[in-house]
């Protein structure tokens, strides 16, 4: 497995991260044996990030991923995490205050099994509380040898700025994807400047790109992509009309996925550090191990620009949408 340097951080880790957002129950229930399986499959295939979240079922992944990566605890891996988010009314809502940061860390540590938490990111900017102030308290938090590094996710390049005069911003999680590329214009321009980690999430679409999808794919009820508009309409027909094309140019030019090639064109980006992708499957943590391996040229990168010219560009999910 590729290795990389996340910068400014210093961290070195996989190029492809083991993303825990679906363990979390958002997208649907877990089967917990087969995702332990993936999880130590990643694990024992080279990966050495794996990346969670404490919103991500408020400790439900974090314990999950804890628990099956306990063979591995003396070996030298980096388990991210995410606050800033909280559960109310049935909901999530940001809140990103010294109280909730702090509190947050200790559920997380606790849930994590762990002294520390080697990568710490604000899930999303808190329009409520001051990025001073969030930045303030995770200096506190790394002094109090709590938290090792600090990163931001879904910041974009003005918020990671205020961030960054009080505390350096060691990483950046943005959503990026040949269907979401919106962070081409100002933010990666940024990170690059900045010399700041870059690891994306949804590098598949979420399972647009995944080619096992079509117009009649059924969600499960507590699947957040039933109710979602990516996942509806003449935007997601145009999307996975894209599909095919893409499956063709991927097995005929270079012998793989559809997969494979959506998450290594996130890697070409020369701004781009880490993939993250998620899954509950051990044979498609295989897949995406393989994906590190694929390159693509100047050539390559145009002619999927072609066959990706019909798609419509969507955003993401916000956590008062999931």
């Amino acid at each position: 497995m590729k290795q990389t340097v996340l910068r400014r951080s210093g961290l070195q880790v996989s190029c492809i991260a083991f993303g825990a957002w679906q363990l979390g129950g958002d997208w649907g229930p877990t089967d917990e044996r087969a995702a332990v399986a993936a999880i130590r499959r990643a694990a024992d295939g080279g990966l050495t990030l794996f990346d969670t979240a404490q919103a991500y079922g408020f400790g439900a992944s974090e314990q999950l991923l804890a628990k099956a990566l306990e063979p591995h605890r003396h070996d030298d891996l980096v388990v991210a995490t995410k606050g800033g988010l909280r559960s109310e009314g049935g909901g999530v809502v940001r809140d990103s205050s010294p109280e909730a940061i702090r509190s947050g860390v200790e559920e997380s540590l606790k849930a994590l099994g762990r002294e520390a938490i080697d990568l710490y990111q604000v899930h999303w900017p808190d329009p409520s509380t001051p990025l001073d102030v969030t930045a303030a308290t995770l200096a506190d938090l790394v002094g109090e040898g709590k938290i090792r590094h600090v990163g931001v996710s879904n910041y974009d390049a003005k918020e990671m700025a205020s961030f960054n005069a009080v505390l350096p911003v060691e990483t950046l999680q943005p959503p990026y994807s040949l269907f979401r590329r919106d962070i081409e214009h100002e933010i990666l321009p940024y990170t690059s400047e900045n010399d700041i980690g870059v690891l994306v999430y949804g590098p598949l679409a979420h399972g647009l790109l995944s080619g096992g999808m079509d117009a009649g794919y059924a969600f499960d009820s507590r699947d957040w992509r039933r109710s979602s508009s990516l996942f509806r309409g003449e935007p997601f027909q145009r999307n996975l009309e894209v599909v095919p094309g893409l499956e063709t140019y991927a097995s005929t030019e270079f012998g793989v996925t559809v997969s494979q090639l959506a998450i290594a064109w996130t890697l070409a980006h020369p701004a781009v550090d880490v993939a993250i992708v998620g899954t509950r499957n051990a044979e498609h943590v295989d897949d995406a191990l393989e994906a590190a391996d694929l390159e693509l040229d100047r050539k390559a990168l145009a002619h999927i620009d072609d066959l990706t010219s019909g798609a419509v560009p969507v955003s993401g999910p916000s956590p008062e949408t999931v």
